[in-house]
């Protein structure tokens, strides 16, 4: 029983309490829920505030995504200088002061402030979330629990959509309750300092360190980070996002002008959400099995599953689709986490890792920009232009991995190719 709470840490017989691995479990979960609980009463607020613009409704649903990208990246260069678990803290103390202000509010502008203040505490710990996961782990034990984080994400995602839905027929304000979620990991962070203290005294951190391939002996730059591997990894995970997105924002769209049941949208959406989250329970065989071509396959599979939601000719066709997608998108998640553990120096992977995360916030802010901006230039008004034209930019993505399949960013672990 003794051995079922200790996880293996992948450095010798260094292992952490399951409370531990808990307490990061559940800041992963929280990366969910930025803007969820709005969602499901957009349609009711212009009743509850008839004075309130279009506009108004926007900022609620974008502010908070707006909020997280600078505070990500402030969050990721705090964490070089103060103690991680004060900022942890700090982070989750404004998460949760957001979630009691909200039903406190009673007026548009209040709600406004308020999605601002849930940006801000969001921000702070989302690079924490994984940055927790670099500290404790190495090799495969931090591919596989990068992996479970992913799937911890994406499961809270699909769940908290259900529940906020049903809230919001009970009271507009009920939503608002999974913003109080931040109480449980407060609670779990008295743990999680526990053992950041237990790791500092017993030295276990540098042994960490020394397990790593990571070091200062493979970043040799002034700035800490392999600048060149970064920047194409960050590119490649928003793009990632921002294909994948038009599942989110366009399906129901699609769904209707096929003349679809436009209520199974959510059917098909809770599907993707679910094939997001299925690689990152089997994340180590899957790299194993396909190894260099991991991302090829990755970027294959959302091109594919793209192109069936495209030219589905029955409404459960779209499923497949749906499923392909995810399942593409649930493999770079983690795939891209731990390669930027390798892009930075032991100080620095947090904040190469808020780097990357910050992407997957631009990508969501951009994405009906860019496909506004692309149908208006070339003429398209159709809803299946966003697949179309999004399945293409996929291909594209997928013949540069098969090109680049060598390189330090494509290339797998299991290869031991650390060349730029």
């Amino acid at each position: 029983m003794e051995d079922v709470m200790k996880i293996k840490t992948g450095v010798g017989a260094t292992t952490i309490s399951l409370i531990t691995l808990i307490g990061i479990w559940s800041i992963s979960a929280l990366n969910a829920l930025p803007g969820l609980a709005v969602s499901p009463i957009l349609g009711q607020l212009t009743n509850i505030f008839p004075s309130s613009s279009e506009l108004d409704i926007q900022m609620l649903t974008s502010l908070p995504s707006l909020m997280i990208i600078p505070f990500v990246l402030i969050a990721g260069r705090l964490t070089e200088k103060v103690n991680n678990m004060v900022l942890l803290r700090v982070g989750l103390g404004i998460f949760l002061l957001s979630g009691i202000l909200y039903f406190l509010s009673n007026q548009m502008w209040q709600l406004i402030v308020v999605s601002a203040i849930l940006g801000i505490g969001s921000g702070l710990i989302v690079p924490l979330s994984t940055g927790l996961i670099s500290h404790f782990f190495v090799g495969d034990e931090r591919l596989k629990q990068f992996g479970y984080s992913s799937a911890i994400t994406n499961l809270t995602l699909v769940i908290a959509t259900v529940v906020t839905g049903y809230l919001a027929e009970v009271n507009w304000r009920w939503p608002f309750v999974v913003y109080l979620l931040p109480a449980i990991s407060l609670v779990l962070s008295v743990f999680l300092a526990r053992s950041m203290k237990d790791d500092k005294n017993a030295g276990s951190t540098s042994m960490l360190v020394s397990a790593d391939r990571n070091t200062e002996s493979t970043v040799k730059t002034k700035s800490g980070f392999m600048v060149g591997n970064l920047i194409e990894t960050m590119i490649l995970y928003g793009l990632g996002t921002y294909l994948n997105l038009v599942v989110v924002y366009n399906l129901p769209f699609l769904m209707e002008e096929h003349h679809f049941t436009s209520g199974n949208a959510g059917t098909m959406i809770s599907l993707f959400f679910l094939a997001i989250m299925l690689p990152g329970l089997v994340l180590k065989p899957i790299v194993a099995k396909l190894k260099d071509t991991t991302l090829f396959f990755s970027y294959l599979s959302m091109a594919i599953g793209l192109g069936l939601i495209l030219i589905a000719p029955i409404e459960w066709l779209i499923a497949p689709g749906c499923i392909l997608a995810g399942l593409g998108y649930g493999v770079i998640q983690p795939w891209v986490y731990e390669k930027a553990t390798h892009m930075a120096v032991p100080k620095k992977v947090t904040m190469a890792l808020a780097y990357i995360m910050a992407m997957n916030y631009i990508a969501i802010l951009l994405c009906p920009f860019i496909i506004s901006f692309f149908a208006g230039l070339l003429g398209f008004s159709s809803q299946e232009f966003p697949f179309a034209f999004n399945m293409i930019i996929a291909i594209v993505v997928a013949v540069y991995a098969w090109m680049r399949q060598k390189a330090f960013v494509f290339s797998s672990w299991e290869t031991k190719n650390v060349s730029s």
